[in-house]
């Protein structure tokens, strides 16, 4: 699997049009693409290991889709067997009273890993120019008016970038998913939870009337998308409709990412190791 395909390389505008939702790079079966995902959640937990006792680096994943598109299937299936002190998930949802009363990146500075651990963000800071936009939610977010003016999603691209040049650059690596569902593949998934009681809950009216603004917010992810996939912070499109397909891409490129890093356990000195030695010998002779 070349992994490359499908990362977005910074400077290229994008039209997800011309992405296919539908792709497999090749696999056959959902059993094949399981047995592959074992394989690769193992290395993820010896990575993940290393990364915690290195305690040099840290790992942020940024999931955005449509609704249906399976973050939460993805985040569930690829994540499973990790150590859980050594990884943390936040859920964006609609801003609250206090975190509207601070720049729009505050709520989730708060949020970003610690060094050795995994962060992931089941949608993230790039609602500012997603659902935001889409729905013109500017004028709820106290910004002075002479900020608001037809260079302002530009500039939340620029803050965007700089923030995660910025986490970059302080060991922090970011790697950005978009989970690529098609349309007829929402409708089915939207139909399955209604006709299925036990996914009753997961689905609302509202999905509905989201679902009205497809186009819209394709625009947007692609504006978004080509704005700021960067070197240090790349987006990778992930064709979504085979949900087997997308959580074994997704695994793949997060190990390639962490073995890129050369992660290592802390050497110890002499002197560690002799006082090791010395915890040894009075252990052997209680």
């Amino acid at each position: 699997m070349k992994i490359s395909n499908y990362l977005v390389k910074p400077g290229t505008k994008i039209s997800l049009s011309k992405f296919s939702t539908k792709d497999t790079s090749g696999i056959k079966s959902k059993e094949d693409a399981k047995e592959f995902l074992e394989k690769n959640i193992e290395k993820m937990i010896e990575l993940q290991d290393k990364l915690y006792a290195s305690d040099k680096y840290s790992l942020l994943l940024v999931f955005q889709a449509m609704d249906a598109a399976g973050k939460d299937s993805i985040i569930k299936h690829v994540m499973s067997g990790l150590n859980p002190q050594g990884t943390q998930v936040y859920s964006f949802k609609q801003p609250s009273k206090e975190e509207l009363d601070h720049g729009f990146m505050w709520r989730i500075q708060k949020a970003v890993p610690e060094r050795g651990r995994i962060g992931i963000f089941n949608r993230s800071h790039y609602e500012e120019v997603l659902v935001v936009k889409v729905h013109n939610l500017l004028k709820y977010q106290q910004i002075p008016s002479e900020f608001i003016d037809n260079k302002i999603w530009q500039n939340r691209y620029e803050h965007i970038s700089d923030f995660e040049k910025y986490l970059y650059e302080n060991g922090t690596v970011v790697l950005k998913f978009f989970l690529h569902v098609s349309k007829d593949e929402q409708k089915e998934r939207f139909l399955a939870r209604i006709d299925d009681k036990t996914k009753n809950w997961k689905f609302s009216a509202a999905d509905v009337e989201e679902r009205k603004l497809w186009n819209e917010y394709q625009s947007a992810y692609e504006e978004a998308i080509t704005a700021t996939s960067k070197k240090f912070a790349p987006w990778y499109i992930i064709p979504a409709d085979k949900k087997w397909f997308a959580r074994l891409l997704v695994s793949e490129i997060i190990v390639e990412t962490l073995k890129k890093l050369d992660l290592q356990y802390p050497k110890l000195t002499d002197e560690q190791l002799a006082e090791l030695q010395k915890c040894k010998e009075n252990l052997m002779n209680e």
